[in-house]
């Protein structure tokens, strides 16, 4: 036999590792159903003088500080029952449900003291989480509440998203009850900021003045300490000289002093919100590149992101809070679809509260042809239609903040299978979904659909932008644009496009947004004899003359390759420039 062919001697064998992957999953398994037959358990923890049987063993591979009872010569160690103190014996059966299933659940009045026993227990995964959790569900009823509680545990990551959430809704905030339940160190703190958003300073001057008064007789004391925090450079004369003359100031006994605190200069820098600039959002999901436009004021500035997720993005909307939210293929899991939140003052984008949801091509019996993310009302919405051989449907899922959940609600079915052309928005508190040839509207207190009057003169229905009570709409090659009244359901006819000499060989697609309050159309064109791309030209419509305008504008856009994500194809938001850190273009 020639030596190629010999068989190898055993001990020349390679070793090699397997392994088992369903171990893991299945061990834990088993642990559990132990757990919850009470089979092997040899140490009984107490809480609140609630008894919890349970295993030295899982215990310490879960917790080092289980580990450190029972491993360190501790008198617990020996122990049969080990009395546990400062922990709430029902967020205890909650951490020893996670420890034996590796499975958290979260909600608002839970997350505090969870957040405080998992950081005694050492459960880094149950605290980190609980922190996230904190900042994903910050709003003006549970910022104060939770800058209190990160505040006195030291939770920097919880801390520093309530000042920015303070910060960016700083306007809306200072009306709430929960603003004058802040501390003199927290009101100090917050005004301090650069970050503020705020057109003007007055507005500064107007909240520590609404502060003080909601308990004037303990507060107006701490006015010499909060009145170098107002940035009195940035006001105008007549704006100082209104706060000399406030009761407030007036009936101070200190009153020298705060007259000098005011009529010293400062050079502290404007606030982030003075500014600032409503712009369009275009996407370049190719590059990770977004484009921020405003072009009456000439500004175009272009920001590229480290996040691969924007080139799955399926769908976008601006809140009317202001907030950026996407809707993206989950890195992980292609099957899963999760939500991306806009950070504005770090200018990232960062995993949203809003659980993820199974696609809903997972079924390959559907078949879709429109995605759209959409808010109304504070609500947000996500639509898809659904098409089968000979029948079409609008299915739409809302997410509720109170469960932390999405939720099925009621579907339309459409008169015809053929649902090429398509758009949904919301119009106060409705949505309207539009085709060629019919309007429905979703009332989501009802959680009902209606048939409304259709646009029956426009093919090929392609933009659609609400301002006020009306809808604007035009079709693929804006030969016709209409107006629809959402009071008085009827359409009116407007002007389309009216293409001179030099365009007779392009071929036109448009896009509507509105910007302060004003109907803009994006209209890009393309050579047909070339069949390529050409710049894209930016108008503004003049509802008195029915004719759309580009002067006054920057009226090209300055890059021609832009992807537009389903929804909304224009999302319009608040731009924080001085946090902008891009390229102007």
């Amino acid at each position: 036999m020639a030596a190629a062919d010999q068989e190898p001697h055993v001990s020349e064998v390679c070793p090699r590792s397997f392994q088992d992957n369903s171990y893991r999953d299945g061990f834990l398994g088993t642990v559990a159903d132990l757990q919850k037959a009470g089979v092997l358990q040899d140490v009984v923890i107490e809480v609140e003088d609630h008894q919890f049987p349970c295993h030295r063993l899982v215990l310490s591979a879960a917790s080092p500080y289980f580990r450190a009872m029972f491993t360190s010569g501790m008198a617990e160690s020996r122990q049969e029952t080990v009395v546990l103190q400062g922990l709430d014996a029902g967020m205890f059966e909650e951490i020893l449900s996670y420890i034996y299933t590796g499975t958290v659940r979260m909600s608002l009045d839970k997350v505090q003291p969870m957040y405080q026993a998992a950081d005694l227990l050492q459960l880094h995964y149950v605290r980190d989480t609980c922190s996230s959790y904190m900042v994903m569900s910050l709003a003006s009823s549970t910022c104060v509440d939770m800058y209190n509680f990160a505040d006195a545990f030291s939770v920097d990551m919880v801390l520093n998203r309530c000042r920015q959430w303070v910060c960016r809704h700083f306007a809306k905030f200072v009306s709430s009850e929960e603003f004058c339940r802040l501390s003199v160190d927290q009101l100090t703190e917050i005004i301090s900021h650069d970050e503020l958003d705020v057109k003007e300073e007055m507005t500064v001057w107007e909240a520590v003045v609404r502060w003080v008064q909601h308990n004037r007789e303990e507060r107006l004391h701490h006015l010499p300490s909060i009145l170098p925090h107002i940035r009195f450079n940035l006001l105008t004369s007549d704006d100082t000289a209104a706060i000399l003359g406030h009761p407030l100031v007036r009936e101070d006994p200190e009153r020298t002093v705060i007259t000098n605190l005011v009529k010293e200069s400062s050079n502290l820098p404007r606030r982030v919100g003075m500014d600032s600039l409503e712009m369009a959002l275009l996407f370049c999901t190719s590059s990770n590149e977004i484009l921020y436009m405003n072009p009456r004021s000439g500004k175009y500035i272009s920001c590229s992101y480290d996040c691969e997720s924007l080139r799955s993005a399926e769908a976008i909307t601006v809140t009317s809070n202001n907030d950026i939210y996407i809707l993206a293929e989950e890195p992980e899991d292609p099957d899963l679809l999760y939500m991306l939140e806009y950070n504005h003052a770090g200018n990232m984008w960062e995993c949203a509260r809003p659980p993820s949801m199974y696609r809903p091509e997972k079924d390959t019996n559907l078949g879709l042809h429109y995605k759209c993310l959409v808010e109304a009302d504070g609500v947000l919405y996500y639509l898809y239609v659904v098409s089968r051989r000979i029948s079409a449907s609008v299915w739409i899922r809302k997410y509720n903040w109170q469960t932390d959940q999405w939720q099925e609600c009621s579907r339309l079915k459409l008169r015809e299978a053929d649902v090429e052309y398509m758009t949904t928005l919301s119009c106060g508190p409705h949505l309207y979904f539009l085709q060629n040839t019919d309007l429905h509207r979703y009332d989501p207190d009802q959680d009902r659909w209606c048939k409304l009057t259709p646009p029956k003169v426009m093919p090929h229905l392609y933009t659609a932008a609400a301002l006020g009570a009306e809808i604007f709409c035009a079709d693929h090659e804006f030969t016709k644009a209409m107006v629809y009244h959402t009071e008085s359901d009827c359409w009116q006819i407007l002007r389309g496009w009216r293409a001179g000499p030099m365009y007779m060989d392009h071929t036109f697609t448009p896009n509507f947004f509105v910007l302060e309050n004003q109907l803009y159309l994006l209209l890009e064109q393309f050579n047909g004899i070339y069949d390529t791309a050409e710049d894209s030209l930016i108008f503004v419509y003049d509802r008195a003359s029915d004719a759309w305008s580009s002067r006054g504008l920057r009226a090209t856009l300055p890059i021609k390759d832009v992807d537009k994500v389903s929804g909304l194809l224009l999302p319009v938001a608040h731009m924080y420039l001085p946090c902008l850190k891009g390229e102007d273009k």
